[in-house]
């Protein structure tokens, strides 16, 4: 079996990409086709653990998903997570590598080429259609030597691409013919048809616009693809949504505060609770306070955690969380969140910036020390409360102190996190904990609200059965067959 393949790159970072991928590997599934995801390069802090022990970023975990099929690490080879003095680190087939600048980086591409190009010929083995992700936008020809996230890939690979471009940002016309304007010849040669996403309103109000795009770069389109809502529901790939106000949620019992920091991770453990109707989640941003009534102080998870840290104290985080405790709030700490929560910190290897240590919030009697190597896998256990649970670990560093007496969660036999002695502060490694109904419920109970009635993944399914019909109405998935190859 080798498999067809088709590129989706866009005009510009946001405009889709990712949910058009996990729409039309949906779509492709429920017509009976094996689909398997794939991303050259991504950028990303946000990831999952795969089946095969490594790691790859979330979006093509949700692909994965939409595709019915596990995760595996050659579906996103190259995944850089930017972290703060050291640049980012670079994962290569779901294995940590090192740290790179961006000066750096460049000149590693050309040795990551047939790393990429070996992981993309497995998935060709293993499927019926490999549809693949570009990154960013097509049209930054000043990084398109040694590429291989966008063209670079598709030259190499022999990928037809259709182009995405976001009219709901506006200038889509522009957008689209002045990718091809900009293009080296036999780059935009590798583009056979064009999709303008995100449309509100009628249709045919876009006709001209989808003929005049067709006229001027001699692409086909594919379609054109209106809002989809429902897209709020399903994890994102970066952190672009967390910049967005927080919206009062009228009727909602109990308010967690989110404190959001510059290299904040695995965001998507936020998901499940923004979900909930009965959860405002109010993200704080730097120069606002702690809301004063908030049941709950959530900590996640960070790549950079001594650097967040310091940017927790500079927007006075630190006062808020202090004062929220002698008021009898409680705080939980999930990953980073739980190793700021302790006494201190050390890295004593560099591995997130210069040796050193620094003083943490002091609420858990713990001590972490940062270490190279990092801990990747999926688990099940109890918690503290006897509540079962499921989820991942992906950190690096070791937590140990007198708090730790009192863990978080028993995870095969080994003691997870840890719990204050006043039972109000809590901190812990695991990531999906939210996602995990049982443990929902179970924290929604505590904090004075009721057992959540909400199955979480069966919402996610359906609302990726709803992206896959909604690929089938507005595209013309027989032509993106016709295209690929």
């Amino acid at each position: 079996m080798t498999a067809r393949s088709l590129m989706f790159q866009g005009t510009g970072s946001d405009v889709g990409k990712s949910l058009v991928v996990a729409g039309l590997a949906r779509a492709f599934t429920l017509r009976g086709l094996k689909v398997l995801p794939f991303k050259p390069q991504n950028m990303s802090n946000n990831a999952a653990v795969t089946a095969d022990g490594g790691e790859i970023g979330r979006a093509q975990a949700l692909q994965a998903r939409a595709a019915k099929v596990p995760l595996s690490v050659h579906m996103n080879p190259v995944l850089l997570k930017p972290q703060s003095e050291v640049g980012a680190q670079v994962v290569v087939q779901g294995r940590v590598e090192g740290n790179a600048k961006a000066a750096e980086y460049q000149h590693l591409k050309p040795k990551l080429m047939p790393r990429v190009l070996e992981s993309f010929d497995l998935l060709r083995s293993q499927a019926d259609l490999v549809l693949v992700e570009g990154a960013g936008s097509a049209s930054e020809i000043n990084l398109r030597q040694n590429d291989i996230a966008n063209m670079g890939f598709a030259r190499a690979a022999n990928a037809p691409v259709v182009l995405i471009g976001d009219i709901d940002r506006g200038g889509v016309i522009a957008s689209l013919a002045g990718t091809k304007s900009v293009l080296d010849p036999d780059d935009a040669a590798m583009i056979r048809g064009f999709i303008v996403n995100r449309f509100r309103g009628d249709p045919a109000l876009f006709a001209d616009g989808m003929r005049m795009i067709g006229d001027l770069t001699g692409w086909r389109s594919i379609g054109l693809l209106p809002h989809f809502p429902d897209a709020a529901r399903l994890p994102a790939e970066d952190a672009l949504g967390l910049n967005g106000p927080s919206a009062r949620k009228t009727g909602a019992r109990i308010r967690i505060a989110v404190p959001i920091l510059p290299h904040i991770s695995n965001f998507d453990d936020l998901d499940p609770l923004e979900a909930e109707p009965d959860v405002e989640l109010v993200r704080v941003r730097a120069g606002q306070a702690i809301p004063g009534d908030c049941d709950l102080v959530l900590l996640v998870g960070s790549k950079a955690t001594i650097s967040d840290l310091a940017a927790l104290r500079a927007a006075g985080f630190d006062v808020d969380i202090a004062a929220h405790v002698r008021r009898g709030g409680r705080v939980l700490g999930l990953c980073g969140g739980y190793q700021m929560l302790g006494k201190k910190i050390s890295d004593p290897d560099g591995i997130e910036g210069p040796p050193g240590s620094v003083e943490g919030l002091g609420l858990l009697d713990v001590e972490t020390v940062l270490s190279a190597d990092k801990r990747l896998e999926a688990v099940s256990g109890t918690s503290f409360d006897g509540v079962s649970l499921a989820g991942y670990e992906m950190h690096v560093g070791r937590t140990v102190g007198a708090d730790c007496a009192r863990p978080f969660s028993m995870i095969g036999g080994e003691a997870d996190g840890a719990t204050s002695a006043d039972g109000r502060v809590w901190g812990t490694y695991l990531h999906g904990l939210f996602a995990d109904d049982r443990q929902r419920s179970a924290w929604l109970m505590r904090l004075g609200g009721t057992a959540s009635g909400l199955d979480y993944e069966a919402g996610v399914e359906e609302v990726l059965d709803r992206l896959a019909a909604h690929m089938e109405q507005h595209l013309d998935l027989d032509g993106l067959l016709r295209l690929a190859r």
